[in-house]
């Protein structure tokens, strides 16, 4: 008995057939745009995501802002918990603090604040920048309240705290600047 030979083979013509083409991609669920407007070219890249859509178009200082931060984070942190009598009156201008412990703690605080800054001054990720600037200006924001009332309530106004009190509404301000220009949608082209 003879075996049945098979068909000859036949070339598919779905590569060249444009119809063809865009039913199989629509299938696979690929070359549309997805929310963002962003059209993903295999499935491999819908699965795996578009690490473009988290790179950050970087405002101009940004880190140099993020750098000058830390350390001054960093600089008053190790400050207060070595020499907090010192920081006190650098600040009040007042002979001695009756309790080296909460300044001590305050610096503890500020040397978390400084490792957030630390890590976020090498990344890449926006909501990570972004994070970090807003603690930044929340931070500054309730230093800038505490220090007005402390004042208020002492009614003595010295020096140094009005001139940290100008400087931390700066730093607010430049925070919040970076806050919102990191957030921005970059511009079609």
């Amino acid at each position: 008995m003879a075996a049945k030979q098979p068909p000859p083979l036949m070339k598919k013509h779905s590569q060249t057939d444009l119809v063809s083409r865009l039913k199989t991609r629509k299938i696979l669920g690929v070359g549309g745009e997805d929310d963002d407007g962003e059209v993903h070219r295999s499935k491999i890249s819908q699965v795996l995501g578009n690490e473009i859509k988290f790179a950050v178009r970087e405002p101009l200082g940004l880190r140099v802002w993020q750098l000058v931060s830390a350390v001054m984070f960093s600089g008053v942190a190790i400050m207060a918990l070595a020499f907090p009598d010192q920081l006190f009156d650098a600040i009040f201008e007042e002979e001695s603090v009756s309790s080296k412990t909460p300044i001590r703690l305050y610096g503890g605080a500020l040397l978390s604040i400084a490792l957030i800054m630390w890590n976020a001054l090498y990344t890449a990720e926006k909501a990570i920048i972004r994070w970090s600037l807003l603690a930044e200006a929340c931070y500054f924001a309730v230093q800038f309240l505490v220090t007005t009332v402390s004042l208020a309530e002492s009614s003595r106004i010295a020096t140094g705290a009005v001139l940290l009190m100008v400087s931390r509404a700066l730093f607010i301000l430049i925070s919040i600047y970076y806050y919102y220009q990191v957030g921005r949608r970059p511009k079609k082209v």
